[in-house]
């Protein structure tokens, strides 16, 4: 397997994976395709898996959003923040 190898199958399932974990590899992509360095089939498989990073990283961003959207800030007589549990 050469290091430009972008088969979904050998790459790790993403739900096990963390933001940053799934954005290094996402990033790595991007730099490779910019170089210009891979086949066309590698181009393929990497820009289908570049795709599967961006909508995985895009949920996590979107749930940590609502996360700290659920955070309010305290009240004026009322030094305790406040924070609703989120939901999925």
């Amino acid at each position: 397997m050469s290091e430009n190898d972008y088969s979904v199958e050998q790459k790790s399932n993403l739900k096990k994976m963390s933001f940053e974990e799934a954005l290094n590899e996402l990033e790595k992509i991007v730099s490779d395709l910019e170089k210009g360095d891979v086949s066309l089939d590698d181009a393929i498989n990497a820009y289908s898996r570049g795709i599967e990073l961006k909508g995985y990283c895009q949920l996590r961003l979107d749930e940590a959003k609502l996360k700290v959207e659920k955070i309010r800030v305290p009240e004026k007589n009322n030094d305790k923040i406040n924070s609703d549990p989120f939901e999925t």
